[in-house]
């Protein structure tokens, strides 16, 4: 089978060697830096530089192609919501125009984000619970699941895996949670927060394309940590300095939900990791 991954970043590189070395894919792996080319010959069959916005190109590219997954990331130190229209939307938006001209392609797999749920108060949320969006890199976020489902028809499935927090190999929750050790943090960080690991990510993926599945999906783990508690238990488990909370200044965070994950367990998803690694 061939399989084009658009964007191969920390999850698209872990996919394009999960479907090279285990499943035995043929897989293209694209970038938008030539720097990257060598690496990726390591984990692909064929590696193409390529723009999200190039029409003529990512249509070659794509060309005799089966599956694509949309593996994107917003570039940049501060990740603005230009650059997260330059990587989701005008790939979303090329993606809609191009890929009823190529036939062949039977799937269409994006990761996306929880983030777009936004602000619910707490509330337990599924993928029917309608969205809300409370920033502008947020609204992005949706607005490209819109076009991308829009896609969708009886010979092309659209799957929309809505990550939580990407944490695994070199992205360790105690690596992401030293840089802070010590400070204060605004809030009480009594609020949810949702994590899954790199291997179910892959997985998650993976599932997917075997089981053709199309429409949206939570992918989060079992764990129901606060911020506060989890934070906590990495700074005690890695012996770091604790984090303070000032609950006299307000909480900042664009998205509060507790996010159901039953729906792709319910689909006979395993979890590699059920529980965050602390």
């Amino acid at each position: 089978m061939n399989v084009t991954i658009l964007g191969c970043g920390y999850v698209g590189t872990a996919v394009a060697r999960y479907w090279t070395q285990t499943v035995g894919l043929n897989v293209t792996a694209t970038t938008t830096t030539r720097e990257r080319i060598q690496s990726l010959n390591a984990v692909a069959d064929r590696v193409q530089v390529v723009q999200g916005n190039d029409v003529n190109r990512l249509k070659s590219i794509l060309e005799d192609q089966e599956v694509v997954l949309l593996s994107v990331a917003a570039q940049g130190k501060n990740r603005d919501a230009q650059a997260y229209r330059h990587a989701y939307l005008e790939t979303a938006e090329t993606l809609a125009y191009i890929l009823p001209q190529l036939p062949k392609i039977k799937q269409l797999i994006y990761t996306g984000s929880y983030a777009v749920y936004g602000d619910q108060n707490g509330a337990e949320v599924d993928e029917s619970t309608a969205i809300d969006p409370a920033s502008e890199n947020s609204e992005i976020l949706a607005k490209t699941e819109e076009i991308l489902l829009n896609i969708g028809r009886d010979t092309l499935k659209v799957c929309i895996l809505r990550l939580g927090g990407i944490y695994g190999p070199n992205r360790e929750l105690v690596k992401i949670w030293s840089r802070v050790a010590g400070t204060t943090r605004p809030g009480d960080g009594n609020y949810p927060t949702h994590w899954i690991h790199l291997d179910d990510i892959v997985g998650a993926i993976e599932f997917a394309r075997q089981n053709q599945l199309q429409g949206l999906y939570n992918v989060v783990d079992q764990s129901n940590y606060t911020l506060r508690e989890l934070v906590e238990l990495v700074c005690k488990t890695h012996h770091l300095e604790p984090i303070i909370w000032d609950e006299s200044q307000p909480n900042k965070r664009p998205y509060n939900v507790k996010l159901s994950n039953q729906k792709i367990l319910k689909a006979g998803y395993q979890l590699i990791h059920p529980h965050t690694l602390i």
